[in-house]
This record gives C-alpha cells, structure tokens and sequence, in this order.
C-alpha cells in the first residue's frame, strides 16, 4: 500500500489507497469526476520524502490488457477491440489507445522478460499504411528562408518556410525542435517505434520549399545532420556529429539506415553542378514543382519559369539516374476543368515529361496570398468537391503502371483553406468513386501488395519499354498475374556507356533487413529484378557496365551482387 496525492484544480486529496481502492473509488457518489481524472490522466506521485516510486493506474490498466490479448491468444482487430470495451466497461475507464498499449507492450517486454509476440505487435500497429510500401518515411522541415519564387497561390506564415502552414503535422515537429534537423530525425524515428513500424528502412523526406535555393554550406551540415541522427546509438538528443563523408560511411551498416533522400525544387534551379552536389549528399529522388505544363497558365500565377526549363530539368535528372516527382496544380487561375486533365494526359503521352512519381494538389484559397486577394474580387472560383472528384477520377483512369501517385491532397489544415477542397481523404473518396463506376487506377501506389501477400499466388516478371527525355526507358515488375498485386519494381535507363538503375523496390509490410518472415520482401524479388536488368544490359544495348543511383543505406546490399561505390553510384562491370 502507498500513500498517494492526487491534485485536481488547486485541491490537494490525500489517502492511503490500494490498487482495488482505486476501482472503488471511481464508483462513490459525487467523487466520479475526480475518479475519472484519476483513472485516465494522472499520474500519483508517493508523498514520502524520497520520492522515487510511483504509479500510473493507466499503465496498470494496459498491461491487465496486453496480458489479457495473449492469454487469449488474440489475433484480429475485433479480438482486440472486444477485451478493449470490457476491460474499460469494468474498471469504468474510456477505452485506451493502441499506442498507450504498445507502450505498456514494450515496457513489459523490456522490463518484465515478456516474450515478443508478433502477432500482437501487428494488431497493435498504429496507422499501418504508413510501413506497407517497404519503407518508413522520415519527413524533415529545413529553417525559413527567402524563396526566389514569387507565385500567387503560395502562403507567407511568419517563422516557417514558404508555402509550409501551422497545423500541418512535420511543421509542427519542426516548431517542436526549432527546426534542427537531428532532433527532427530523432523525434519522428521514436514517435514511429511507438507506433509499432520497423525503423530499419528510412526514407528520408526533406521539405521547406526550394532545396537548391538554400546555400551549400547549410545543405551539407542539414543532411550530416540527418545522417547522425539515424546512426545515433539509442536516439540520444547530444550528439557527436561527424563529417557528412563518414557519417555516411556510418550508415551503410546502421540499425536506421537511409534508403533513399528526396528533396523538393523549381525546375529553374537545377543545372549540371547543382546535381553533383545532390549526389554527393545522397539524394536519389527530386521532387519538381511543375505546377502546369502550359506557358500562360505559368505566366499568370507569377511561376517565374516556363514548360522549357522542366524539359530541360527532366531530362537532366533522369541522364543522372533520379527518380522524379511532378507536382502538378489543378485548378490555377486560368485554367479549367478540360484543361487540367489534358495537362495530365500530355504529361504522361509526350516523352519531354513523364515522371516517375507524381503529386496532385488541387489549388486552394488561403489568406497571406495574391490569389486571395483575386478570390475575394471575385476573380478565382474554385472548383465543387463535385466537380474535383470527377476530375481526378478521369486523371487517374488515364494513368500508366509504371507511375506512382504519392498523394491527392497537400496537408493543409482545413482552417486555413478560405476556398477549395477540404476533403482530407480525398484519395480515398475518389478511389471510392472509382469502384462505384467499376473502374480501376493502375498507378504503382494503387497496386502495391501491401498486407495482401499470399505465398501462394504465382507472380509474374512484366515488362514496359517506352521512350521518356531521349532515351529508352525498361520498367520491369513482379506482379501477379491479373496485375492487381504489385509486388517489386524497376526502372532501368539506358545511357550511352552504361545503363542506370533508377529505382529498385519491394513493396509489402517492410520487414527489418536481418528477418526473414511472411512476407513479399526478403524474398528475393529484388535480386531477379537486377539480373534481368544485367542481362538486358549486355544483350540488348551490348553495354560494359550496370550503375545505379544507390541510397547510402542500400550500398552494403548493392555490394553483395558484385557492385563498388565509384563517384556516389553503385557500379558494376558485365563480362
């Protein structure tokens, strides 16, 4: 028995209670209130001088939980829901979350010598999704800074980077650690073991406007930054920051290792140079704000490029190995609904453009902007729900297999949105809609296996040639035989010495590099895919040597097939 305080307002209770008291407690007349701030929130604290021990009823409340789950050998989200409601139904207490479970989970395998159950950890996994591509994505906001742009529709929030808003989830990590890119990395690492994720492949995301238009010196230390964090033994907030050069070489073999960087620019700011100094960071993917691909649409919203300079920049990238991301805007003022989806359907037809990756975000009001402005004079009208729905159910119709649609929405809270869509779901809306018409996306994303792995099902390698900024492109997958399962891709480009791999990935529920589990990844695909890329290498185009445009992370793999680091890429010579 401890003798306990519990302090509500400015009042100060003092009892000797046990554990069964506290159940008891919670059910007196007129003291329910106080109960039930007891039983969810507080935290009771010993009185004796020494202060050291203590206990948290809601912990004791997760862990009767967990043990509860194993003891009946719980395996579905409805066993776990049911002896939720029960345990809360008797002790009178609101249901607790899964991540207040996972906690308790991992504080008795820790602790207590609880054996790891991995079943349990499946069911317990917050937000899924967000490890079923393969990868756990890491987005890191860099420190405000001028933008060279100066487009209509972008917001200017105080204290933040341009077109970056309060309320939006890594902004608000970033505010959190004013804006240092170790504690960023640190915090979304833990907050994603929390949640239940494998941290062992790390998609690292870097965002706050403009990369290329951020000096050099502040790149370079941002990145080593990064890279520190993920080789941080325990996750410790000191640190000792090396060189970005060994910290690299640290993560080559780290527990988090980074698989791959992807940073955000405007077509205007990429030259030869400025791509030798991504690779020396290790950046493999560049997201471009493409916006539209129409010169006058440009020229209204104050872009400050034209269509010819992300010509000129896709094609740059893609001779040196990236992947690339388009994101495309509908919706600008002097567009419209025709106009929009014959803007998406030329970006995927005409071989100047065709990105890898693509974002749409359809254009939204917020005040701070001179598209506010033209909106409140009635000169900009937004498009109905209605109307967007239909718009992006017909662009996604149109799309091919060997592009991946990353997002649908741009995280803006909805309170800062004066006009436009504030449907947040709005992929899920329009995949909805999709159904209900009997038609179907065939974008990477919408394809991806996920958790629908079945060792069973028989898959198949598919092939796609197409010509994309000069040159020829081999999208080569395993999928199952109806292509409604993703299971791995590739993208090889064929240069004038060489052929490049741009991308190699294996989707499903990613597994920690050293497991072998149910499961697509770790299974091999990955390796066939890079064989059958060889072998098109030397008898197709008859080239000397394979590259690939390696995460810092993925070398050590990349080495096991007979491929050495020359100039930042992964290379290996065919005989």
């Amino acid at each position: 028995m401890y003798q306990f305080q519990l302090t509500r307002s400015k009042k100060l209770v003092k009892s000797n209670l046990t554990m069964s008291d506290f159940v008891k407690f919670s059910c007196v007349p007129g003291l329910i209130r106080t109960a039930n701030l007891l039983l969810r929130r507080e935290t009771f604290y010993p009185i004796e001088p020494q202060g050291q021990l203590s206990y948290d009823y809601d912990m004791n409340i997760n862990e009767l939980i967990i043990k509860e789950l194993l003891k009946n050998k719980s395996e579905t989200l409805e066993d776990l829901a049911m002896i939720k409601r029960k345990t809360a139904k008797k002790y009178k207490i609101s249901c607790p979350s899964n991540i207040d479970l996972l906690k308790s989970y991992h504080n008795l395998v820790k602790d207590k010598g609880l054996k790891r159950n991995k079943i349990l950890e499946e069911i317990l996994r917050k937000r899924k999704i967000r490890s079923l591509s393969g990868v756990v994505v890491v987005s890191v906001l860099t420190k405000p800074y001028p933008c060279p742009g100066k487009c209509i529709y972008c917001p200017t929030e105080k204290g933040l980077p341009k077109s970056y808003l309060s309320g939006e989830p890594a902004v608000e990590r970033a505010k959190r650690a004013k804006f240092d890119p170790y504690l960023q990395t640190i915090d979304r690492i833990k907050s994603l073991e929390i949640q239940g994720h494998p941290t062992d492949k790390i998609e690292l995301r870097i965002i706050g406007g403009s990369w290329t238009a951020y000096p050099e010196k502040y790149q370079e230390w941002f990145i080593t930054c990064c890279f520190a964090a993920c080789n941080a033994e325990q996750r410790k907030t000191t640190r000792k920051i090396k060189s970005l050069e060994k910290e690299q070489k640290k993560n080559e073999r780290a527990k988090h290792r980074i698989v791959g960087i992807s940073i955000e620019t405007r077509p205007d700011l990429i030259d030869k140079k400025e791509i030798i100094n991504l690779r020396e960071l290790g950046i493999t993917m560049v997201e471009l704000g493409v916006q539209t691909i129409y010169d006058d649409i440009l020229k209204k919203c104050q872009r400050g490029h034209f269509v010819k300079e992300t010509i000129e920049t896709t094609k740059l990238l893609k001779e040196a190995g990236f992947k690339i991301m388009y994101q495309v805007m509908p919706n600008l003022p002097g567009s419209n609904l025709r106009k929009d989806f014959q803007c998406l359907k030329e970006i995927f037809k005409n071989p100047d453009f065709k990105p890898d990756w693509l974002k749409i975000y359809p254009c939204v009001v917020c005040k701070n902007t001179k598209l506010y402005r033209l909106w409140k004079q009635g000169k900009y009208k937004s498009y109905s729900d209605k109307k967007l729905i239909n718009l992006l159910v017909k662009i996604k119709e149109i799309l091919p297999y060997w592009v991946r649609v990353a997002r649908l929405f741009r995280d803006i809270p909805a309170y800062h949105i004066e006009s436009g869509s504030k449907i947040s779901n709005l992929r899920q809306v329009v995949q909805k809609e999709m159904k209900k018409r009997g038609m179907a996306c065939h974008c990477v994303r919408c394809r991806e296996v996920k958790e629908k792995y079945d060792p069973k099902e028989k898959i198949v390698l598919f092939r796609e040639d197409y010509n994309a900024s000069s040159a020829k492109e081999i999208f080569l997958s395993f999928e199952n035989k109806n292509r409604t399962k993703l299971y791995s891709l590739l993208r090889l480009r064929a240069l004038k010495n060489a052929t490049i791999i741009r991308e190699l990935h294996t989707f499903g529920q990613m597994i920690p590099i050293s497991q072998k589990t149910l499961g697509a990844q770790h299974k091999g695909l990955g390796k066939k895919l890079i064989k059958e890329a060889e072998k098109i290498t030397k008898r197709e185009f008859a080239l000397p040597k394979v590259a690939v445009i390696s995460g810092v992370g993925t070398r050590e793999y990349f080495r096991k097939l007979g491929y050495r680091l020359k100039n930042t890429y992964m290379v290996k010579s065919l005989k």
